[in-house]
């Protein structure tokens, strides 16, 4: 099929060039070869085999598809950043008129517009910069990386590793301080005020099951009761005494009222849901009911900080109108508590002196 002529053929030549051309396809006949001995493909089309006109190949060859591009391309080559050629000491005709390099204009001058250009001082003159032209090949010009100057990353590593050493340091010194307090700590406490590891093990191993109506249970919680503390339900064993659930474990009333408060064990659970947090909770919780009935949007339950954060407010500001209120009385009454003693006299309303009064009830001035 490679014919290298492309000269006048008869009928009966193209005739039997096809005949010929059916049997190498067929395998009947032998390839056809080419200058070098190579073996050409019969089913390669026409428009790959045949060899253009200008190339003037006399034999059947597929030089003609090979790559003319003889000049070797890479993979890693790139551009030599910031490179400079040669610095000229006079200003040279066509340079940039700015700075005074040959490989730019003065459009395309990336130096800061001096104020005289280098074409009128011919001082300073800017060096010509390196200009290549780089081929890559397929990989080169898909690599990401090309050009990429692993250097310029070690100072991102060592701030890294300046950050990664100092906080290493950091916890040592912080082990170190424990480990001290502990020691001072240890030396501190006497052998007869230590509790016995025993108990404690137990009593972090106490644990219960929550059950729930649906069956199963919802999780272990720990129960807090010492083992060697006595009972609440034991402490007053009177039949009309506080009520205990035992499905709760709950006693709301004090189980010993007549006994003194510094000794008691248990006051009653009602004592702990008026004191302390529970107590504030309690009107946290107050506020934001009687502030959602008054048409404000807030909810204790949906919204608990933006509920804390209202009453907190409300409560200095209530603070501040009374304290307002209390300066104003105190502005225009005056505060007798700040003033000097009272007379006695006037405290208990009488005195030793003698005043007469006459019918009408006004006083008697007696004269000498």
């Amino acid at each position: 099929m490679a014919t290298a002529s492309v000269a006048f053929k008869s009928r009966e030549d193209r005739r039997k060039q096809k005949e010929l051309d059916e049997a190498r396809k067929a395998g009947l006949a032998p390839a056809e070869v080419d200058e070098n001995g190579n073996e050409i493909n019969p089913n390669i089309p026409d428009f790959l085999s045949k060899a253009p006109w200008y190339t003037k190949y006399e034999k059947p060859s597929l030089k003609h598809q090979e790559n003319w591009k003889t000049e070797p391309v890479s993979t890693k080559a790139y551009y030599d950043r910031g490179a400079k050629t040669y610095q000229a000491e006079k200003y040279r005709k066509g340079a940039c008129q700015n700075c005074g390099a040959m490989t730019h204009d003065m459009k395309t001058c990336i130096e800061r517009p001096r104020k005289v250009g280098a074409k009128y001082t011919n001082k300073n003159i800017a060096p010509d910069e390196k200009i290549e032209s780089i081929e890559l090949d397929y990989d080169g010009k898909r690599d990401r990386w090309n050009g990429y100057d692993p250097s310029s990353y070690r100072h991102v590593r060592d701030l890294y590793e300046a950050k990664e050493n100092a906080r290493e340091n950091y916890l040592k010194e912080q082990q170190l301080k424990k480990l001290e307090e502990k020691n001072n700590n240890d030396a501190n406490i006497d052998d007869e005020a230590r509790v016995d590891e025993s108990r404690q093990v137990d009593f972090a191993k106490v644990k219960k099951r929550v059950r729930t109506t649906d069956g199963g249970s919802t999780g272990t919680v720990r129960n807090l009761r010492i083992r060697e503390d006595p009972a609440k339900y034991l402490l007053n064993l009177d039949v009309n005494s506080a009520y205990y659930d035992p499905k709760s474990r709950s006693m709301r009333e004090d189980p010993l009222p007549d006994q003194d408060p510094n000794e008691k064990f248990c006051s009653g659970d009602n004592q702990y849901r008026n004191s302390g947090q529970a107590l504030e909770f309690k009107q946290l919780n107050m506020y934001s009911c009687e502030a959602f009935d008054k048409g404000q949007d807030i909810h204790m339950q949906a919204a608990p900080s933006q509920a804390e954060l209202c009453y907190k407010r409300v409560k200095v500001a209530k603070e501040e109108l009374n304290k307002k209120i209390k300066d104003t009385i105190m502005a225009k009454y005056g505060n007798a508590a700040a003033k000097d003693d009272i007379p006695m006299e006037l405290l208990f309303g009488q005195s030793e002196r003698q005043v007469e009064y006459d019918r009408v009830g006004r006083r008697i001035i007696k004269s000498g």
